[in-house]
């Protein structure tokens, strides 16, 4: 994606308000609070307004006038410039158009499941799903009282992410019935790691754990290295924390 000199999502907010009218930026906040765009773009004054003074001094926007009413503060009305146009048009469209790699906090998590035990992994996320059916459920009222008032075209936004949730829920689901009944691949393993003990209790030494395949230890030499893990006839070896530990393939703790 193109490298942008104001990459915040709220700058994109700003010039689409513009475009449709001269605004300042009270009635821009004002605007996206109204529409629910504050549900996508993560909206507070203070970040606004520094928004609104770096488009102003890129080029992105400009100032149309500036007013008084009464004993109020000066309100400075401003307006988007071609070059402000151009940008975003550009940006929307490579929004649009180009996915790229987001780094979810969930995802993250995800990630380093095999750290807590089956049982806790299965709690957790069967506590995540009744947050999420419940986000999901005020969503779909939400959305059914925006269908009977504004054309889908202004909503699509939150459209998108019910959907994505739902979609979430019936994975998550799946996932924790595999944990709870070990239907998941390498639950063996998982369960070898929690069962004896070395996994969590250790978990915060320097050597960490590591399960890694003979052929992948052989192609740079580290058969010896802390974390590694040997799979051979019908045993398989696992070094976490600088214990060894065998289990027979197809063991279930």
């Amino acid at each position: 994606m193109a490298r942008r000199k104001i990459s915040n999502p709220l700058a994109l907010a700003v010039l689409a308000c513009l475009y449709e009218r001269p605004m300042h930026p009270y009635e821009i906040a004002t605007t996206l609070r109204t529409r629910n765009k504050d549900e996508s773009i993560k909206l507070n004054y203070g970040s606004l307004y520094s928004v609104v003074d770096a488009l102003h001094r890129g080029g992105l926007i400009e100032t149309q006038e500036t007013t008084r009413e009464g004993r109020r503060p000066e309100r400075t009305v401003y307006r988007v410039t071609d070059d402000g146009i151009h940008e975003l048009l550009d940006w929307l469209g490579e929004l649009l158009s180009t996915p790229v790699k987001e780094y979810a906090q969930f995802e993250a998590g995800l990630s380093f499941l095999p750290v807590v035990s089956p049982t806790e992994a299965a709690a957790l996320l069967r506590a995540r799903v009744t947050r999420l059916d419940m986000e999901l459920t005020g969503r779909r009222s939400v959305h059914s009282r925006l269908d009977e008032h504004i054309p889908r075209l202004f909503s699509v936004e939150y459209e998108y992410k019910t959907m994505l949730l739902d979609a979430e829920l019936t994975w998550l689901r799946t996932l924790v019935d595999d944990i709870e009944s070990g239907a998941l691949g390498g639950s063996d393993i998982w369960a070898g790691f929690h069962s004896e003990g070395g996994f969590v209790a250790n978990s915060g030494s320097e050597n960490g754990c590591e399960i890694e395949t003979r052929s992948a230890r052989d192609s740079h030499g580290a058969s010896d290295s802390p974390g590694a893990s040997d799979s051979h006839g019908d045993h398989m070896t696992i070094q976490a924390n600088g214990q060894r530990h065998e289990q027979p393939k197809g063991h279930r703790s």
